[in-house]
């Protein structure tokens, strides 16, 4: 059987947690989908099914596996599980807001918010530690996947893997996934071995009562 030499990835923030809602940082911990977070999950398996895949990759975490797995009902396809596509560790910052790690922490939140890619969270991961493994859960998508795949992470783990797979490439593209539920399609090029960008931060497969509910991740810039 021939190779495709093309495939597509959708990328896929999970859907709406209880700490989105709150502006908590959640890093590692745990959280699963809240109720509005279930339903935008559900309505995303509708939205993909005109994107259909071979293959779901997901972040173990909780919140990025139940809505992997509707994807993956939906569709009739396997969910395997990428440890690289875990949410960045934010270390002792987990569980606070921004405006909370501001006032406790001034000094390195300013210098987040001017090169959040060079600060590293107190406990945290640095950023070529996130780079490593992220890069080697995407070279494992496109070196495995056969055919298109979705690919459900969290919101800045998938800035980093953007980030890497345009890492070559002339422009940035450091702001793009920043609702829950969101799609952001790219399309490999296994004879060139780029990337190109179809579609950034699709929203339309969710209607009004749960578009925009989401909270936003924090923007990192390289």
């Amino acid at each position: 059987m021939t190779e495709d030499k093309r495939m597509k990835l959708y990328l896929i923030r999970h859907g709406q947690t209880d700490w989105n809602v709150a502006g908590k940082i959640q890093g590692c911990h745990d959280i699963p989908l809240n109720e509005t977070g279930k339903k935008q999950a559900r309505y995303l398996a509708q939205g993909m099914e005109k994107r259909p895949v071979t293959r779901v990759y997901s972040s173990p975490q909780l919140r990025a596996l139940e809505t992997a797995n509707a994807i993956a009902a939906s569709q009739g396809v396997e969910v395997t599980t990428l440890p690289g596509l875990r949410e960045v560790e934010f270390g002792d910052w987990e569980g606070m807001s921004w405006k909370e790690i501001q006032e406790s922490d001034p000094e390195r939140y300013a210098q987040w918010v001017e090169t959040p890619a060079e600060v590293t969270p107190p406990g945290g991961e640095s950023r070529a530690q996130i780079y490593e493994r992220i890069g080697q859960a995407v070279n494992t998508i496109i070196e495995e996947g056969e055919g298109d795949v979705a690919v459900v992470s969290h919101g800045a783990a998938l800035v980093y893997a953007v980030s890497y797979m345009f890492r070559n490439e002339v422009g940035p593209h450091d702001e793009i996934i920043v609702k829950n539920v969101s799609i952001t399609t790219v399309e490999y090029d296994r004879e060139t071995g780029h990337f190109h960008m179809i579609q950034e931060n699709d929203l339309s497969h969710l209607p009004p009562e749960v578009k925009g509910q989401g909270a936003e991740s924090p923007t990192i810039t390289f």
